[in-house]
């Protein structure tokens, strides 16, 4: 049984996994940027607060590979793929971040994938892209949401949640970009 299959971070990984295969931005957690002094004030996390990070690096592992797709695919026009490249920008920080502070708290990271199973038949139009985007992204805030309950390490839950705030604003941007209202509801789910 690997650690995506037990049964305490089952309902975590259909959330951060969700319906595509991707999920952007998991919780890239306890470290941005200048946030290295919480890794080594935690000391060794507990197994599940590695798990869930390193569930959320693959999920960033694969938005950064998803958002490279989107800026080779010249479907993209010139601001909307430097918008693209910089939330990819923002997903390698996620990944740096969470690689190092798993292994400050005593784990292994995750590597990336040699090849991700990303719907290109379905990618014909620069909207085609950037619907496929904030699909990911959508799915990265309700992966955050689900997440940030479940760390035993509550500055981790803070710092999960200040990426599910990026996230959000990743979605919002991209269906403003999409001609679409950029918060169509009072509340996500």
């Amino acid at each position: 049984m690997s650690f995506l299959q037990t049964p305490n971070l089952a309902s975590a990984r259909r959330l951060i996994l969700g319906n595509s295969s991707l999920v952007l931005s998991g919780a890239a957690v306890a470290l941005l940027a200048g946030r290295d002094a919480l890794a080594a004030q935690s000391g060794s996390g507990a197994p599940q607060d590695v798990q869930i990070l390193n569930t959320a690096l693959g999920a960033e592992l694969e938005a950064i590979a998803a958002y490279q797709l989107g800026a080779e695919s010249k479907l993209l026009q010139k601001p909307v793929l430097d918008l693209a490249v910089t939330f990819q920008g923002h997903h390698k920080e996620h990944a740096d971040v969470l690689a190092r502070t798993i292994e400050k708290l005593g784990g292994k990271p995750v590597a990336a994938k040699a090849s991700y199973n990303f719907p290109l038949d379905q990618l014909k139009s620069q909207a085609d892209v950037l619907r496929f985007a904030a699909k990911l992204e959508l799915g990265a805030v309700s992966a955050y949401l689900g997440a940030v309950p479940l760390f035993g390490n509550r500055d981790l839950a803070k710092a999960a949640a200040s990426i599910l705030g990026d996230e959000a604003m990743h979605w919002a941007v991209l269906r403003q970009a999409l001609g679409e209202a950029p918060v169509p509801a009072a509340f996500v789910s």
